[in-house]
């Protein structure tokens, strides 16, 4: 039986005829359950392991997450490999680094031991999600992008919550170690890219992708999202965990409850986001996440200055996650303004722009965190504002042509 290898590709339309559990939808779920398994293990235990083993400050962990988002900044890399691999073929190689660095992490518990296992399992993250935002965007219906991109986030959500069922329970009951931790986490991550390798063939997009660097002065506005996006997501994945450790000492089975909590929030809450977005809009649901990240960055400097409690903190941890659940927004906002050969580079562009920030401004904070951590939400609610303003510039109804509401609608977008 061949039924788990096949070297034959199929067009979109031709893969409707291949068992459902075979067509390229599901085969986005099930890399979408993939990468978290690994992932999800890393950052749950780093801030425990790094300050309880390794013995990190706020600076240490500012350098060590600005090296991990340098691959993102050269996600633009994508653009010059995808000239001989195929999208599909790189996301499974991708999250099989992420896997394998993952897995052997514990092995190298110093500074510059973690340096280098963050930096390639950096690559293989960033690598993986550049290309999968651009399948997603190749492969789904415009018209059913925010429902599916939803139930992709939840589906991503489950799997984490198991990586994190799993260490709760392994810590408190059975003595799991970080080394057992990684390895499982990071091994799981590869038996399932190995499947998708295996057992689905590949799939050709209903247009042909550019395979050079794409710069258009029409998505001026994406690439302005996308740097503030950067920048003020720095301070929810550095420092907001890290406070939880830092200043009311979790553990690291009480800051994996805390992640449990919010991605069963994202399991309930991305697909109804993902129908928010399908009848209001990307202007009305980015409003909406921005305005509420700027009064949550608030609230963390409150937790400093008027000593706020752990409960509290936990609480606007929650509901910081939950309003990033919104940020796919941004993904079909750019697939309406998008043209259909733009998009795999784009993708690139749009992940390198992301991570400008990402480079010097965890160390900046970290420097920053020393002197006053309340300063630093302080900055975070700044950017959250300022994203804001940028997001009130799409137009109601995007599309070519119509990219912000400055656009003169009748533009042709080939003359951008």
């Amino acid at each position: 039986m061949r039924i788990f290898v096949s070297p034959t590709t199929y067009t979109l339309e031709e893969a409707k005829a291949l068992p459902r559990w075979r067509q390229p939808i599901i085969l986005l779920f099930v890399m979408a359950a993939a990468m978290p398994l690994a992932f999800s293990v890393w950052s749950a235990m780093l801030n425990n392991f790094v300050i309880g083993v390794a013995g990190f400050d706020g600076v240490d962990i500012g350098w060590l997450q600005s090296v991990r988002e340098i691959p993102g900044f050269l996600a633009v890399g994508v653009i010059a490999v995808i000239m001989f691999m195929r999208e599909q073929v790189l996301g499974v190689v991708a999250l099989i680094t992420l896997g394998v660095a993952v897995a052997v992490t514990s092995y190298f518990p110093s500074f510059e031991g973690l340096l280098v296992t963050t930096m390639i399992s950096s690559i293989g993250f960033h690598y993986y999600e550049t290309i999968n935002q651009s399948l997603q965007l190749q492969w789904l219906d415009r018209s059913k992008a925010p429902q599916t991109l939803g139930l992709l986030v939840a589906v991503g959500s489950a799997a984490s919550l198991l990586a994190y069922g799993l260490i709760i329970v392994g810590w408190l009951y059975f003595g799991l170690t970080y080394r057992m931790a990684y390895l499982v986490g990071g091994g799981a991550t590869v038996v399932l890219a190995i499947f998708c390798f295996v057992a689905y063939p590949q799939f050709d997009s209903p247009t042909p992708q550019h395979k050079k660097m794409i710069l258009r002065k029409r998505y001026w506005l994406y690439y302005a999202i996308q740097l503030m996006a950067g920048a003020r997501r720095q301070i929810f994945v550095v420092f907001a965990a890290f406070m939880m450790v830092e200043r009311f000492g979790f553990q690291v089975y009480q800051l994996t409850a805390l992640f449990m909590i919010n991605y069963i929030a994202n399991i309930v809450f991305a697909p109804l986001m993902g129908r928010v977005v399908a009848k209001f809009g990307e202007r009305t649901a980015l409003t909406l996440e921005y305005s509420g990240l700027a009064l949550i960055f608030m609230a963390y400097g409150g937790v400093y200055y008027f000593g706020w409690g752990a409960v509290i903190a936990a609480g606007l941890y929650v509901l910081d996650h939950m309003f990033f659940a919104l940020a796919f927004a941004q993904k079909t906002y750019f697939q309406k303004i998008a043209a259909a050969a733009d998009v795999a580079p784009t993708a690139a562009v749009a992940f390198t722009i992301n991570h400008i920030s990402a480079i010097f401004l965890p160390v900046f904070l970290g420097y920053l965190w020393i002197k006053s951590p309340g300063l630093v939400f302080g900055f975070a609610a700044a950017m959250a504002l300022v994203s804001l303003a940028l997001v009130r510039l799409i137009p109601r109804n995007p599309s070519e042509g119509n990219e912000t509401v400055f656009s003169p609608r009748k533009r042709s977008p080939e003359a951008a």
